[in-house]
């Protein structure tokens, strides 16, 4: 599940009621959403919540592109963005101090605020690669995980892992890495993303590609080692579904 974090400053902003409507002292003129990378779920939602509390507001406010819940994480720990989107392991993880972007900081300086939606774990190939299950992906397959701390970097990795699968690791940003798949730079992109993914719903119009879906094996082997959940990816999700796509999910 995907959770918004914020500063205790933030907060009292973002719950204002009626009752505050004539009294902002101490208020911020501006504040920034820490999202992730252009052409993924968090860039999309967190631009369009921004904008929806600074409309609410009267405050000039709006989404900033990141590294993803790592650093989102982190920004807001140290104030430099007043809201930040995360999953619920990489929070676990950042307040426990093992965040790798500041090894050993216990990052408490942050609460949640709402959850927001699952996070399934999905596999995009392009339709001509051939690739039509994850067992399909051949040895040293170039693999795009987002951007480097992102839900999808920090555990789709181990969970590739997890099911026998060798590959050459490749970050960046979603939109990035949809165009590297089309060049041929890359074998396969490993979604953990809000659905639609809005770099998957472009890739599907410019060119023919293949949802891979986890067998019933080996979604049970990935619930067996990961805190995770799971989850149906509609089929109208994606042009490219002709029916559900079973998947597990961050809760």
């Amino acid at each position: 599940m995907k959770i918004t974090t914020i500063t205790a400053a933030a907060v009292a902003m973002a719950t204002a009621g009626a009752a505050f409507a004539q009294d902002r002292e101490g208020w911020p003129e501006s504040f920034t959403v820490g999202t992730a990378s252009q052409g993924g779920t968090y860039f999309a939602y967190g631009s369009g919540w921004a904008n929806l509390v600074a409309d609410e507001l009267g405050l000039s406010g709006g989404g900033e592109v990141t590294g993803g819940p790592m650093q989102n994480m982190a920004l807001v720990h140290t104030g430099e963005a007043q809201f930040g989107m995360t999953t619920m392991g990489p929070a676990a993880e950042s307040l426990q101090g093992t965040n790798p972007i500041a090894p050993g900081v216990q990052m408490t300086n942050a609460c949640a605020m709402f959850p927001m939606y699952q996070t399934p774990f999905s596999i995009t190939t392009l339709a001509s690669s051939g690739i039509e299950s994850i067992s399909d992906i051949p040895d040293g397959a170039r693999i795009g995980y987002g951007p480097a701390g992102s839900t999808s970097d920090t555990y789709f990795p181990r969970m590739m892992e997890e099911l026998g699968v060798d590959f050459e690791r490749r970050n960046g940003g979603w939109s990035d890495l949809g165009s590297q798949l089309q060049d041929g730079l890359l074998d396969v992109i490993a979604f953990a993303a809000g659905v639609p993914v809005p770099a998957v719903s472009q890739l599907e119009v410019q060119t023919d590609i293949n949802i891979i879906e986890f067998t019933e094996e080996e979604r049970a082997q990935i619930l067996e080692a990961f805190p995770v959940s799971e989850f149906e990816i509609a089929a109208d999700t994606y042009q490219t579904l002709e029916a559900p796509a079973p998947s597990p999910a961050r809760r």
